[in-house]
């Protein structure tokens, strides 16, 4: 008898191959990124540790609170963070780590998400990015029900557990490009990496404001203002203030 050999698809291995490889890493990611929210809590002296993630590559300067722990309430849950808002939207959209001893008293962020902190009892707030070559995987919380400050002992300890979460999703991430393309929200290049200065007056003068309102707003000078604006204008590439806040808009820097 003769025995029918299969045929194969040109490619059927390797497309099958990447398949498993894009589930492999994403089940990677999805347990490293929950235990990091358990960690954040039990190792780190926190009250609740979340971690959101981005949320769709059609909408990068947006992410979604998607892992949790120590949390009482559910309206953190799943709760969409878009780049700017709230602390862990301005982690988000300044790629570096940022905090307040009082998030209900805080000043210098947005209050979008006043009743969700609340719910939770949540003062003292740390936020930390997950950054790898210039990419960011989520954002870390860690939240106390404390008003308190945030020593050098605490924010390292934080950073440390974000910088060996970040290496393993990168590395799993590398396994496949279709399982690690969905992951970060892509820098706009190093040429485009503004200050949080420049972050700051660029959303106010993406709301309209003038160079004196702005002024005013901030405590700065008018000339220092203009020039916040220009660096900001030369490091994006663009020749006037709509340029700049379309751009902007465009790269998540502002919502």
């Amino acid at each position: 008898m003769t025995r029918a050999v299969p045929t194969r698809e040109p490619g059927g291995d390797s497309g099958a191959r990447l398949g498993i490889d894009a589930r492999a890493a994403e089940l990677v990611r999805s347990a490293v990124l929950s235990d990091l929210a358990r960690r954040v809590v039990a190792d780190c002296g926190a009250d609740v540790g979340l971690v959101g993630v981005p949320d769709r590559p059609e909408r990068p300067g947006r992410m979604v609170l998607r892992y949790w722990a120590g949390t009482r309430a559910d309206l953190l849950h799943d709760l969409e963070v878009p780049s700017g808002t709230g602390l862990g939207g301005r982690a988000l959209a300044e790629r570096s780590p940022t905090w307040v001893s009082d998030y209900r008293a805080a000043t210098t962020i947005s209050h979008h998400y006043d009743a969700a902190v609340d719910a939770e009892d949540l003062y003292a707030m740390l936020t930390v990015p997950l950054l790898h070559q210039g990419a960011v995987y989520g954002v870390v919380y860690a939240s106390l029900r404390a008003v308190v400050s945030f020593g050098d002992v605490r924010i390292r300890k934080v950073t440390d557990l974000v910088a060996t979460a970040t290496r393993a999703i990168a590395g799993a991430a590398a396994w496949s490009v279709a399982g690690g393309a969905n992951w970060a929200v892509p820098a706009p290049g190093s040429s485009s990496r503004l200050t949080p200065r420049e972050h700051e007056v660029l959303r106010w003068a993406a709301t309209g404001r003038t160079n004196p309102e702005i002024a005013s707003q901030l405590g700065l000078t008018r000339n220092t203002v203009t020039g916040y604006l220009k660096s900001a204008m030369r490091k994006l590439g663009v020749r006037n203030r709509v340029e700049l806040t379309l751009v902007a808009l465009e790269f998540g820097l502002i919502d």
